[in-house]
């Protein structure tokens, strides 16, 4: 018959709030804190469980999809305003001096009419390229404004 083996001692210095941590867990969970402290660390050393390091590179292997897609939807974005710009620039004829004192005031009203409905966009929470692209909307289509 095979001996239980003796759990050995150990004294660990704690930062408050992890020591605080682990004493809100032990309550909740009805246990001691030593038996937390022991589950934690077999979790971190124990990655063939699904958990620990294993747990951390999946963590890491979503943040770097959610990066990729970052960039993509930031690249998108700078090659479709530098396409805007270059087409205004090709489609918009030079004004004449005479009329140019007009236009800038005019320009000036638009700019900021357009950075109004700009806040009111952002304030809602949703993006252009959540109507514009329906794969990255929640629903799958996008949503007329």
């Amino acid at each position: 018959m095979k001996r239980a083996r003796k759990k050995q001692q150990m004294t660990v210095y704690l930062d408050p709030d992890l020591f605080k941590a682990v004493s809100e867990m032990a309550i909740r969970r009805r246990q001691s804190g030593s038996l937390v402290v022991e589950t934690a660390l077999s979790v971190f050393f124990s990655p063939e469980e699904g958990t620990g390091q294993a747990a951390l590179i999946r963590r890491l292997d979503r943040v770097d999809k959610r990066l990729s897609r970052l960039e993509r939807d930031t690249g998108i974005t700078v090659e479709t305003l530098a396409q805007f710009i270059r087409f205004w620039m090709i489609m918009t004829p030079a004004l004449p001096e005479s009329s140019a004192a007009a236009a800038r005031a005019q320009a000036a009203e638009r700019y900021e009419g357009f950075i109004e409905a700009l806040g009111r966009r952002l304030a809602t929470g949703r993006r252009l390229h959540e109507d514009v692209l329906p794969s990255n909307a929640a629903g799958g289509e996008p949503d007329p404004l």
